[in-house]
């Protein structure tokens, strides 16, 4: 199998905190700033100084087309350009900070003299974390890095305990979904100042709650995106992405690009402190070396990161489990990938719809069972949408490895008005349905605002100052959606928001007030978090130690095994009409030996919103509520 080298000598570049050195950029030292570029289609390379008046200091050529310089007395704060042969001045491709976007000058910024407070952080597991993903620009009205840190202590309170923060690299213009990225080492100026992520991670890490980010290493945006000006290497086209240039991993003079992309990674550990990374489209990463860029990557994150530990996910559309299976067997060495099997089927199942890629799957009973049991749906079968197999063989990875979820910002905003699933199901439903994500082994992820039911769109929002690539964007949007056929008609292309329209990210904007308003669905939100993370079996996370049946096509029974010393568990789900199972010719509805089924939690209590609260079992066999989800302990006779 591929990727069986493993690097043991990874040198000064990925270190343990207390000694990690970037050496790309801007370094502060004690005598002043010492700058590497990496610029190998230039004869010469100048940093240039901004101010009153400009100060220029050559820069010397190293091997391998790297340029050095150490410029003395200069200051955090101070900002400059490299000027190219002579001619024109950009900014720095590994700048920490730009404070007049991604075409102004860069700033040097000094990581270390931010003083943290998390010196007793030992990191995060993966096992027990439920994700809650959000954009920090439409998380809080103010869209700071600051402001959301005020809103940190209610997650942790209703059981966040992973935040998942969408990517923040700076980008052109005044709203994106941060997917636009062009400058990797620069948390973009309109989240805040140079060190408001680290405020923001010190904040979360002092609660209890971790922070992993969303990074983009397979393409870079469009607007403002200088690298092919200090090398022709950072991209290839022998490779396509559906989003632009493929980053060049495995071709003529691609090392010097690997480290570009792993020392970012790194990165983002050392000097913010991170939990982790979320991959994102790591299809469009393409690597045809000895060693894939994601096992390396893994490598140099971990070893980065020693002693803390940290958490690898996967966005990957084909869902290939290589992306999680371990460095020594030839795989990524990842910790685990987003189930997109699971959230197509729930969609169908509360929306009716099987539209475009939505086609494969039919929101069924033996869906959701196969989905909790076994990971993906589909490993290796023909997938119609895309006329060819999809997935993997499933084995030995645990529950914990998949992450399910029924809502995330692409999922919402595929949709023709950004609608959310509340405004698409009845509330009975969403909320069966979002009871048996929170309860199965797997990792559950929350998409920001879910869990009290905003009741805001999320939409595809970029704000381009060039007018042509503005409306290319607003046409590519259209022709996107135009693969859903109801989204395909003159009058629902012309109702497709524009993403250049201010007032597209202000409806994206979450309204905190909501959770006062929707408070039933926010209490059942909390109660399901606090008994996931309470029962003892729930908590285990074992998908070998649970099985499941249908009991109709939208009804399923999935049962929770025990020991001697812990009795087993129930859930049943019915997301059709009242079900009347008389008799009952299902094992898993058996009573434990010697005892009962005691009903413990219901997803129709009408502290929810509910319609009441019935028992669902007597002598005769089972009368199960429609639209709801009950979980049950077994409990012995005395």
């Amino acid at each position: 199998m591929r990727n069986t080298q493993i690097i043991d000598n990874l040198g000064a570049v990925c270190c343990y905190p207390g000694s990690w050195r970037f050496n790309l950029g801007a370094e502060v030292r004690a005598e002043g700033v010492f700058f590497r570029v990496w610029a190998p289609k230039r004869q010469y390379v100048e940093v240039v100084i901004e101010g009153e008046t400009e100060q220029v200091f050559p820069l010397v050529s190293e091997a391998e087309g790297y340029f050095s310089g150490f410029v003395p007395r200069l200051t955090a704060g101070a900002l400059y350009h490299y000027r190219l042969d002579g001619d024109r001045k950009y900014p720095d491709p590994c700048s920490r900070f730009q404070p007049s976007g991604p075409h102004g000058p860069s700033m040097v910024v000094d990581p270390f003299a931010f003083t943290w407070d998390d010196h007793n952080w030992l990191g995060v597991r993966l096992p027990g974390q439920v994700i809650y993903e959000l954009h920090i620009g439409a998380f809080t009205p103010e869209g700071t890095f600051d402001a959301a840190i005020g809103q940190l202590p209610e997650l942790r309170r209703i059981g966040i305990t992973l935040i998942e923060v969408l990517p923040v690299a700076e980008f052109a213009g005044r709203w994106n979904w941060g997917y636009d990225g062009v400058d990797l080492y620069a948390p973009t100026r309109n989240y805040g100042d140079a060190d408001a992520f680290r405020r923001f991670v010190n904040a979360a890490h002092l609660l209890g709650l971790g922070v992993i980010l969303d990074v983009v290493y397979n393409h870079l945006g469009p607007d403002g995106n200088y690298l092919s000006t200090f090398s022709d290497d950072y991209f290839t086209d022998r490779y396509k992405t559906d989003w632009g240039t493929a980053i060049n991993y495995d071709g003529v003079n691609s090392r010097p690009v690997r480290e570009f992309c792993l020392r970012n990674a790194c990165y983002w550990i050392n000097e913010f402190h991170l939990d982790g990374l979320r991959l994102d489209a790591t299809q469009n990463i393409y690597d045809q070396g000895p060693l894939h860029i994601l096992a390396e990557l893994s490598q140099r994150v971990r070893a980065s990161a020693h002693p803390r530990t940290v958490i690898l996910l996967a966005e990957n559309e084909p869902q290939d489990l290589t992306c999680v299976t371990p460095l020594e067997q030839g795989g990524y060495g990842l910790d685990a990938m987003w189930n997109d099997d699971f959230h197509h089927t729930a969609h169908v199942a509360l929306t009716n719809r099987r539209e475009a890629y939505y086609t494969d799957y039919r929101g069924q009973a033996q869906e959701f069972i196969s989905a909790i049991k076994r990971g993906f749906l589909y490993q290796g079968q023909r997938y119609h949408w895309q006329k060819q197999p999809r997935g993997s063989l499933v084995t030995t990875q645990p529950a914990s490895a998949f992450v399910i979820f029924t809502q995330n910002h692409d999922q919402v905003a595929n949709t023709l008005q950004g609608e959310r699933l509340t405004a698409m199901t009845s509330s009975a439903r969403y909320r069966a349905l979002t009871a048996l994500m929170l309860l199965s082994p797997n990792t559950p992820m929350l998409f920001m605002g879910q869990e009290f039911g905003a009741s805001n769109p999320f939409l595809y929002f970029a704000d381009h100052a060039d007018a042509t690539l503005a409306t290319n964007v607003y046409k590519g949007r259209k022709e996107f959606l135009a693969q859903f056929p109801s989204y395909a008609s003159v009058e629902a292309q012309a109702a497709i928001p524009n993403p250049a329209d201010p007032a597209i990210f202000a409806r994206s904007k979450l309204d905190f007030a909501e959770r006062l308003t929707h408070a039933p669905l926010y209490l059942f939100h909390q109660d399901l978090l606090r008994l996931r993370r309470e029962d003892p079996l729930i908590a285990r996370q074992d998908r070998a130690q649970l099985d499941g049946a249908v009991l109709r096509p939208d009804a399923l029974v999935v049962r929770f095994f025990g020991d001697e010393n812990l009795a087993d568990r129930l859930l049943v789900v019915n997301l059709g009409p009242d079900l009347e199972y008389i008799p009952a010719p299902e094992p898993l509805l058996a009573p434990i030996r010697h005892g009962w089924w005691h009903l413990q939690w219901s997803s129709e209590a009408p502290r929810y919103g509910g319609s009441g609260i019935v028992k669902p079992y007597g002598p005769e066999g089972w009368r199960i509520p429609g639209t709801s989800t009950m979980f049950l302990i077994g409990k012995k006779d005395v």
